[in-house]
């Protein structure tokens, strides 16, 4: 792994997380557990994974608890040090108390969310633009919550409201921000909220920037939020597929699948499909049928198109979990055509997925693009000499060797 030009991460973790209670009545909200570990520990593990190996945890609400849970960090293969303020210290006035102990540039990360994020490309935006501060900000296509800023579409940050109640707010700050130390001197020596004192001023100056994040993000600061955090740290297993060209022949150029006879299987594709459900794999397809938009076939069609195409897999006790399909024409301008990655967001969303732990096949570049924009793991074509169940195979046998 190349080494990180961020190589500090600062959490905040200090507050009460009364939003919480009664389970913060004796503990501190980030060791609310999910499959057994506790929130804080899955943040620790994605700095690992970010390359990140210096961690400074700012502490204030039994502290102690979160002390003798992580220790020095080494069970994770990290350095862990901590600041430890009065819990009612708000966080910036954590931030500054902690200044000699942070680096001149750091990660800052808040201990209520959690999101899948690509930190060199964060990386590199932060670093080609003018700002002292990079939130991450979750687009919020699906009005997730209330978004607290909007930026201009080089990511400059026009308007940060943490009120949320000004008109023109596009995005929502998940709390995961790359920050130049020296904002931490504009600081008043009051209890501050560091967003509150510094946010709205840099984006006054021009200073502020946004990296957008189309992935749901997930928060351990509430009741109303934990179901669905529940369900996304559930373990899965996840495969995308496109449907022409990775699973039927494709109909000549120009030319479309219009009929449930016309729908012909790939040798091997069903195969490959058993394969991948014999080992427990979630099956979605996604994929483009600009057919419709064109007027070549309807949607009741292409759902008896469907319906056909599962009726030869039950035979085989397979089942496909979920199909999403983009209708529009190749210039409609949609978010959900691939290449752009919309159905696999769509997806991630109704199913609470972590995309960035699920594998996408496809034939034709445009799968393989909206695979990578969406973060996926793994992304695997699949052509006439690879046809999909060889790809799977070895897939799979990658797959076991890494597991195990």
């Amino acid at each position: 792994m190349k080494e990180r030009m961020i190589s500090q991460a600062v959490i905040l973790a200090g507050g009460y997380g009364t939003r919480l209670q009664p389970f913060t009545d004796t503990k501190p909200k980030p060791m609310y557990e999910f499959e057994g570990r506790p929130f804080l520990e899955y943040l620790l593990y994605q700095i690992k994974e970010f390359g990140i190996k210096e961690v400074v945890l700012l502490l204030g609400y039994l502290p102690q608890i979160i002390q003798e849970f992580v220790g020095d960090g080494s069970a994770y293969g990290l350095n862990v040090t901590y600041d430890i303020t009065p819990p009612e210290y708000d966080t910036g006035t954590r931030l500054k108390h902690a200044g000699p102990m942070i680096k001149d540039c750091f990660l800052l990360m808040y201990c209520d969310n959690y999101c899948p994020m690509d930190l060199e490309e964060a990386e590199k935006k932060f670093f080609s633009s003018n700002a002292l501060v990079q939130v991450t900000a979750y687009a919020n296509r699906d009005f997730y919550t209330k978004n607290n800023l909007c930026a201009d579409e080089n990511g400059k940050v026009t308007i940060y409201d943490k009120s949320r109640f000004q008109e023109g707010l596009s995005m929502v700050d998940i709390g995961y921000a790359l920050v130049r130390k020296e904002v931490l001197s504009m600081l008043p020596d009051t209890n501050v909220n560091f967003e509150k004192a510094i946010y709205s001023a840099l984006a006054d100056k021009g200073l502020l920037y946004a990296f957008k994040v189309e992935h749901r993000y997930y928060s351990v600061g509430s009741w109303d939020r934990i179901r669905l955090t529940k369900e996304f740290f559930r373990p899965k297993k996840i495969a995308f597929l496109d449907r022409d060209g990775t699973l039927n022949v494709r109909a000549p150029k120009g030319e479309y699948i219009v009929k449930p006879d016309q729908f012909v299987w790939l040798e091997g594709a069903i195969d490959a499909l058993k394969l991948l459900k014999e080992n427990g794999y979630t099956l979605i397809i996604v994929t483009n049928q600009p057919g419709i938009a064109r007027g070549y076939l309807t949607l009741d069609t292409l759902e008896q198109i469907h319906e056909k195409m599962q009726k030869d897999l039950s035979v085989e006790g397979i089942l496909i979990d979920g199909i999403y399909v983009c209708t529009h024409g190749w210039n409609d301008g949609c978010f959900c055509r691939k290449p752009k990655p919309g159905l696999l967001f769509q997806a991630q969303k109704d199913l609470s997925l972590d995309l960035s732990e699920c594998v996408l096949f496809g034939d034709d570049e445009r799968d393989l693009e909206a695979g990578k924009a969406a973060g996926c793991h793994k992304v695997i074509q699949v052509t006439e000499e690879n046809c999909l169940k060889k790809q799977v195979v070895q897939y799979l046998q990658e797959a076991t060797k890494l597991r195990f």
